[in-house]
């Protein structure tokens, strides 16, 4: 569930033509495993990005198992949706195909990077970075094992952490959807899970219970401080062998600056047998309390931990810190503080100049269906070759960006919308000159997204000082300055400004009676609101 380029139409990743159930559309592969595949996908009911499991087809060796196959599935499906924690993606829906064969799990689509991307051999983690990762998971299994609900897959593969450093866990149920213990759904008959964390009863088809979570926590938190597997063999069946019967090196054998009391930790949680195991998993969190950051740490000096990813940290760190401000939104070729891109021909290639056009109608179909995000990212697709194509300020290029940011603006993504017109406003400046028509434009956008955020003072600002240069190049009439006068009068009205806002919009009402006609839906709405500043007002502006 992490962001990933679209593969090509050769084979592998081709995206598939149909909708599941109707309305999840799926877009692009994003991971391939032995269970199933993760595609990022589209719910076209409400406008949103999912990401989809599918479940391999292979999962059920005979029809007769089909039936009870779809029980188990509603079922298991249910539990894991039940868990409610930021450290859980949501799961949105869960649909079996009318053959019964395949299944597909829709849920909150993650930006992230998996956990096995911090595993480097030979550079263990930060013990605050080990530790924060395996005290997040230990929150997330709290809430999951009160459901209950046992992983049984615990793995890096299986974790993500996000971009602001919150750990996800993914797959829960899918395991128990497949468990052998009841379905027998694997052809050979093997238990469920990955060799290398693997507890010894899952090995032996033995009692699944929390502490069959804890074990794999146990092995994931040595690989993390160790920088190497607890166990690794040449076949599947000497690891299964060494979880049942070898005992685990200790930590500090492999690390001199592990702490005493964490590798007393990893070797509890490495057990074989459950019971000698923690009691449970709030008891494993408290013992890593004292290896997490306190609040108002700092964060470890650059090069302490790996590059390239999120601080899992940082939620100790600065717990319940507010959002990030916005920075620039999503970047966009030459508006990154580098020098923009050479212009480009003027010639569009007559290959590239329909795959434009195709992603305009595209675009425009899916605005007819008001699903907005997704007419934006199709959009956004086309952006970035377009821009290394044709240059980043060429016509073609600003105008798909124009379009895009004015369907985020329409579909109510207005922080996303307001850093791009911003941009827009910058480049139609450059080339056409700072009070230009687009230029105005785009400044104009920008102030009515920050309208919509809030800020108010500043976008009164900005429309005032356009409809300034509006009024000395086209009048009072135009068009552009009528749509101005009316947002900055209804703007004047929403801070409580009654008096400054009839000084706008009387007049307005007045020379839209005469350039349109009462029953406009326009002069309709400033009617209105006139009669409401009337109330305020007591009459005394009458």
């Amino acid at each position: 569930m992490y962001a990933c380029r679209r593969k090509d139409a050769t084979g592998a990743g081709k995206v598939p033509q149909q909708k599941i159930a109707g309305r999840y559309e799926l877009l692009e592969e994003l991971s391939h495993g032995g269970m199933g595949d993760v595609w990022r996908g589209y719910d076209a009911v409400l406008d949103r990005p999912v990401a989809v499991k599918l479940i391999r087809q292979q999962a059920i060796s005979s029809p007769q198992l089909a039936e009870e196959f779809a029980k188990r599935f509603r079922r298991e499906a249910r539990i894991t949706a039940r868990i409610q924690h930021a450290g859980v993606p949501q799961v949105y829906d869960a649909v079996l195909d009318d053959s019964l064969e395949r299944l597909f799990l829709v849920m909150e689509l993650v930006d992230g990077v998996p956990l096995s991307a911090y595993v480097q051999p030979g550079r263990p983690l930060p013990v605050a970075w080990a530790a924060a990762v395996a005290a997040q998971v230990a929150t997330v299994l709290s809430h999951a094992h009160v459901v209950p609900a046992i992983h049984r897959d615990l793995k890096p593969g299986n974790i993500l952490v996000a971009r602001d450093g919150t750990v996800k866990v993914l797959d829960f149920g899918i395991a128990a959807i497949l468990r052998t213990d009841v379905t027998k759904l694997t052809a050979t008959g093997t238990p469920i899970g990955t060799y290398q964390y693997m507890s010894p009863e899952q090995v032996r088809g033995g009692r699944i219970t929390p502490q069959t979570d804890l074990y794999a926590l146990g092995c994931i938190l040595h690989e993390l401080l160790s920088g190497q597997l607890l166990f690794s063999a040449d076949s599947e069946y000497v690891l299964m062998y060494q979880h049942v019967n070898a005992d685990p090196t200790p930590l500090r054998e492999l690390r001199a600056d592990v702490p005493p009391a964490l590798e007393e930790l990893v070797l509890l949680l490495l057990r074989k047998a459950p019971e000698s195991r923690p009691a449970d998993i709030q008891d494993v969190y408290e013992r890593l309390r004292p290896f997490l950051p306190p609040p108002g740490a700092a964060p470890a000096p650059a090069g302490a931990g790996p590059t390239g990813v999120p601080d899992p940290t940082g939620l100790f760190r600065n717990p319940y810190a507010p959002r990030s401000r916005a920075q620039a939104g999503p970047r966009v070729p030459g508006t990154d503080g580098q020098p923009p891109a050479p212009p480009a021909p003027a010639a569009v290639p007559g290959a590239f100049r329909e795959e434009i056009k195709e992603a305009y109608a595209h675009s425009d179909a899916l605005l007819e269906e008001e699903r907005f995000a997704q007419a934006a990212e199709v959009l956004g697709e086309i952006i970035e070759p377009a821009a290394r194509a044709l240059g980043s300020e060429s016509r073609q290029v600003l105008e798909l960006r124009t379009q895009r940011a004015a369907i985020r603006l329409l579909g109510g993504d207005y922080r996303a919308a307001l850093p791009e017109f911003d941009a827009l406003a910058d480049a139609y400046g450059r080339i056409h000159g700072p009070t230009s028509e687009h230029a105005r434009a785009c400044r104009a956008q920008a102030a009515r997204c920050r309208a919509e955020l809030g800020q108010v003072t500043e976008a009164l600002a900005a429309l005032q000082g356009i409809l300034g240069v509006v009024r000395s190049v086209d009048g009072d009439v135009s068009e552009e300055a009528v749509e101005l006068r009316r947002d900055i009068g209804m703007l004047m009205l929403a801070q409580g400004r009654a008096a400054d806002a009839w000084h706008i919009l009387e007049p307005l009402h007045e020379d839209l009676c005469v350039v349109y006609r009462p029953d406009d839906e326009m002069t309709a709405e400033i009617a209105e609101a006139l009669a409401l500043i009337r109330l305020d007002l007591d009459g005394s502006a009458s």
